[in-house]
């Protein structure tokens, strides 16, 4: 068996990679790095110059080599290398004529609990998102800021009290809104400092939080590691990094209790695999990160079937007032998941990991490129969105 061609798909927002064989089996991987999609497929193109003509079935030996032939890694890099991996393991799924979890060790459970995506510009609507989705039947939510989704044009200003106590009461009303049957997953997407970062976590304590994630930027072990030594809730952080080596600075500083692992993006099904092993010996909970497509749903599904640490399921569901509907993330892209029923997803027992693009997706849904912007802080700096 031998790969015949490796073509990077630029589509809608998304970045996908196909891969096609000489036995007419192709695979579909798809990348994490959403904001430099363009650099990805220039990276896919590279490594489909080394592996046009091989055989797709090592996958542990190709991993290696995208990661250590050169030496260079970084987002767009690993972005790259994480898609063709799950395009890989796609292949040898269907060649064998099982889900890619059989090749892994095999089920530990065969549905996923889902957070769905709770996001607003106002409290009200916050609230009014978390109620409508806990009708729905989800039993946790996510993506929620208390510093709210404002509009990234508006010049940021307020207060460290006002900061700090009009988050506090946001996440009151959160939990009064849907009780104790529903969890809070608190995203911050890291727009604190150290000392804001311990300020609302102590404050949100008694509201329990499932977990508080990304309240600093990806930066400094030792800053996340002092927050997380000064709060009384666990810490979630993870969706950046490009390498189990970042985990395990964070486990080896008890910096992070849920890692957040992005399969699209830290080396694909192989990657996270060896992420989720090495915290479970750290005793920590893997929360994959999917902010994505279909197809980044149904590879992080792959890892959640097989791994005895899998603690809950990110579910890009829309907000009407953000995102124009209330569907799945780029639902009409693809094909094989089911709905979520009663806050869970069942994991597709199809040959590789389950979804396929929709065959006129190309056509359909041609590329929309990502503008970079950044919203400004009163005093003419940049504010983290």
């Amino acid at each position: 068996m031998k790969i015949t061609k490796v073509q990077p798909l630029l589509l809608d927002r998304f970045c996908y990679v196909r891969i096609e064989t000489d036995q007419g089996i192709t695979g579909l991987g798809e990348s994490g790095t959403w904001g430099q999609i363009e650099a990805t497929a220039a990276s896919i193109s590279k490594y489909g110059e080394y592996l046009v003509g091989k055989d797709p079935r090592p996958i542990e030996h190709h991993w290696n080599v995208m990661l250590r032939a050169n030496h260079f890694t970084g987002g767009a890099i690993t972005g790259a290398v994480s898609a063709i991996d799950i395009a890989l393991w796609d292949i040898k799924g269907k060649l064998l004529g099982v889900p890619v979890y059989e090749l892994l060790g095999g089920q530990m459970r065969n549905k996923a609990r889902l957070y769905g995506h709770v996001k607003g510009r106002t409290a009200q609507t916050l609230v009014a998102e978390a109620k409508r989705l806990k009708a729905a039947g989800f039993t946790a939510l996510g993506h929620l800021n208390p510093l709210l989704d404002e509009d990234e044009t508006t010049p940021y200003y307020k207060s460290h009290a006002a900061k700090i106590e009009e988050a506090i009461d946001i996440v009151r009303q959160l939990r009064e809104a849907v009780g104790p049957e529903v969890d809070l997953c608190i995203e911050i997407h890291r727009r604190l400092t150290p000392p804001e970062a311990i300020a609302l976590g102590r404050g949100i304590e008694k509201y329990t939080p499932m977990f508080f994630e990304d309240p600093l930027r990806p930066n400094s072990p030792e800053a996340m590691a002092w927050v997380a030594d000064h709060i009384p809730i666990p810490v979630a952080t993870g969706e950046r990094f490009t390498s189990l080596y970042q985990f395990q600075t964070l486990l080896s500083r008890h910096a992070v209790q849920y890692l957040r692992p992005d399969v699209c993006l830290c080396g694909g099904i192989t990657g996270a695999k060896k992420i989720a092993a090495l915290a479970e010996a750290h005793d920590a909970w893997v929360v994959p990160h999917n902010p994505l497509s279909p197809v980044s749903t149904a590879a992080c599904l792959q890892i959640a079937a097989c791994i005895p640490n899998f603690a809950i399921q990110e579910y890009p569901s829309r907000t009407p007032e953000l995102d124009g509907g209330t569907a799945l993330l780029g639902n009409d892209l693809a094909t094989g998941l089911s709905e979520q029923e009663g806050g869970f997803i069942k994991i597709p027992d199809t040959p590789g990991i389950g979804v396929e693009l929709i065959p006129d997706a190309e056509k359909r849904f041609p590329y929309r490129p990502r503008p970079i912007r950044m919203r400004p802080h009163v005093d003419g700096s940049v504010v983290d969105m």
